[in-house]
């Protein structure tokens, strides 16, 4: 793309040195008097000034043209990246949470297992002593 570029404006260039020296050439080489001649070249003159200024303008309005399309998509795939991190920070905070919380669950159930075990060595042992002194009571 920017090799077809410098050939456009290589071009243009081309044109318009071509079109200044034809005219040129053709005025010079013309038959007319020194004020006629004067006439003309003030013509071509302008004519060469009105397109170097619709180029200039054609340019500028091009070059504006692709600043803006370039800040529109840096700010679009910008969003886009922003957005994508945030959204893999999250996922990472909440699978870190969700680490912490299976660990805390983890700690609280063996804790409660630890404790429903005690307790149950705890109630089997005292009911031992008493059904071994009276095995005839029901």
């Amino acid at each position: 793309m920017s090799d077809n570029n410098i050939n456009t404006k290589d071009f243009i260039i081309g044109t318009l040195i071509g079109g200044i020296v034809g005219a040129a050439a053709a005025l010079l080489s013309a038959p007319k008097s020194g004020k006629e001649l004067r006439s003309d070249l003030n013509q071509q003159a302008g004519v060469v000034k009105d397109k170097t200024s619709q180029f200039r303008e054609s340019a500028v309005e091009r070059s504006t043209d692709f600043a803006n399309r370039a800040k529109e998509k840096s700010s679009t795939i910008y969003k886009q990246v922003s957005d994508q991190s945030n959204n893999l920070v999250s996922k990472i905070k909440d699978r870190n949470l969700e680490s912490e919380e299976n660990e805390a669950l983890h700690t609280q159930a063996d804790a409660d297992v630890e404790n429903f075990q005690q307790d149950l060595n705890d109630h089997f042992s005292e009911e031992e002593p008493a059904s071994m002194e009276n095995p005839t009571k029901p």
